[in-house]
């Protein structure tokens, strides 16, 4: 029955196959090598997280097993490629290809990443279609129908195993436990304007990690002691942030706007209009970084190889970063500015940026920004000039970076300018994000620069 199930599966490539007819390409395992077909796999990935509205969280751990999947499907016909599985405590080791076919492993590749997050979104369709398009035009290419066929298969095998595998990383007993509950204590957290959501996903340092041995491996420092007397070190954070934008320069001002709004990253911000809402759905924070990796992968022309490994590596330090923080997030559950400033100083002010809504300390922009730019940094250099146009597709101008370090570090700062986060858990989140890259380094790509460094 199971075996019928695959076959039933496959059925809709196989007769896109069979309508080609067997003209047979001598260099087409070259062509199918190419990295493109591996980006536009990811990059129909995150559209359909934008369209499903994934929490931040949520969105990293798609892209980390799919990612895997990919990666290690392709690992499996290179003697070169290491398995992450000799890294991963809690990894077994995917199936062997079969014997007596021969495997595209770059084909298989695709099949497994597209498989493995299909799994993991709702829009199922979308990814089918995508998933038809991909192989009609690898098939058109000249691969042997029975390359072709059984390429997917071991990548839909590969995919199964790694589906199997995240089964057990608690994320479903998770969906069960309790929500965030609200306490009468001023210094913590509360649901924030518009629409005074529960807090997102208060149980996810319970989700296991790749390379961190705990979630709270790289505690950071605590933030500052709150306090509502006028002068108080608190005091002062909160009048940092109130003023971030009543600076006297229009440039520095038009500046500062710029980058708080072109790192807002929150796939879910409501307007209300009278009795009218209406949702902006936009990229996550990990979808950012998943794009600026496909950006230095292009600019650097890493092959399909290269180019399977960034994703892998960035995403699994992005999840790691997320556990990371999130630990921090519900231990020290603190207020955010817009409460305590509408509470205390404006009841009119708003923040620039929506209040996602979650606790304040620390800021994940900055552990996940700086966690994936450790990793890009490893793999393509420390003085790696890029232009991200990440958020074009969103109607926002593109910006340029003299490497990744910098564009981490204003990922970070652009919280304070957006009004949502006091500068320790900016400054702290960099510094425990920091240390999340460099550990999933050291634990899975211990041949890096970075990974060497004490």
């Amino acid at each position: 029955m199971k075996n019928l199930s695959r076959w039933l599966m496959l059925l809709p490539v196989l007769l896109l196959i069979a309508g080609c007819g067997e003209d047979v390409n001598p260099n087409y395992p070259e062509e199918v090598a190419q990295p493109e077909f591996y980006h536009r796999s990811v990059k129909k990935l995150t559209d359909v997280i934008v369209h499903d509205i994934f929490s931040p969280p949520q969105a990293g751990r798609i892209y980390a097993y799919s990612s895997i999947a990919g990666y290690e499907a392709l690992a499996a016909g290179n003697a070169d490629l290491p398995s992450f599985a000799g890294g991963i405590d809690h990894m077994k080791e995917v199936p062997a290809p079969p014997q007596g076919q021969e495997i595209s492993h770059h084909i298989a590749a695709v099949a497994a990443q597209l498989k493995t997050g299909k799994s993991l979104i709702f829009s199922e369709e979308k990814i089918e279609a995508f998933e038809e398009e991909i192989f009609r035009e690898i098939g058109e290419i000249g691969v042997p129908e029975d390359v072709l066929t059984a390429s997917i298969a071991y990548g839909r095998q590969v995919a199964d195993h790694v589906i199997a595998w995240y089964d057990g990383d608690m994320y479903k007993q998770t969906r069960t436990f309790p929500k965030y509950s609200i306490t009468d204590d001023p210094s913590k957290w509360q649901p924030t304007p518009p629409d005074y959501m529960d807090g997102i996903e208060p149980s996810w340092s319970k989700i296991r990690p790749f390379a961190l041995d705990r979630a709270d491996q790289f505690k950071p420092l605590p933030p500052t002691e709150y306090s509502e007397e006028k002068g108080s070190e608190w005091w002062k954070g909160v009048e940092e942030v109130y003023g971030a934008l009543k600076v006297e320069d229009e440039a520095e001002l038009a500046e500062r706007i710029a980058i708080a709004q072109f790192w807002d990253c929150n796939p879910y911000v409501s307007t209300h209009k009278g009795h009218m809402m209406f949702a902006t759905k936009k990229i996550s924070p990990g979808g950012h970084w998943v794009n600026i990796t496909a950006i230095a992968s292009r600019k650097a022309k890493a092959d399909f190889t290269q180019t399977a490994e960034a994703y892998a590596l960035v995403s699994m330090a992005m999840h790691d970063a997320f556990i990371s923080c999130w630990d921090e997030k519900y231990r020290s559950s603190l207020v955010r500015p817009e409460t305590f400033i509408n509470r205390h100083l404006d009841e009119e002010w708003l923040p620039l940026l929506q209040t996602p809504p979650f606790p304040e300390h620390t800021s994940g922009h900055s552990v996940v920004s700086r966690a994936c730019a450790i990793v890009l940094t490893d793999l393509y250099g420390d003085n790696f000039a890029f232009v991200d146009d990440s958020e074009v597709e969103y109607d926002l101008p593109e910006r340029s970076y003299t490497s990744f370090l910098a564009a981490s570090e204003e990922a970070a700062v652009s919280r304070l300018y957006g009004g949502i986060h006091y500068r320790p858990a900016i400054d702290y989140g960099v510094t425990q994000g920091e240390a999340v890259g460099r550990h999933l380094l050291s634990k899975l790509h211990p041949g890096g620069a970075i990974s060497k460094k004490k």
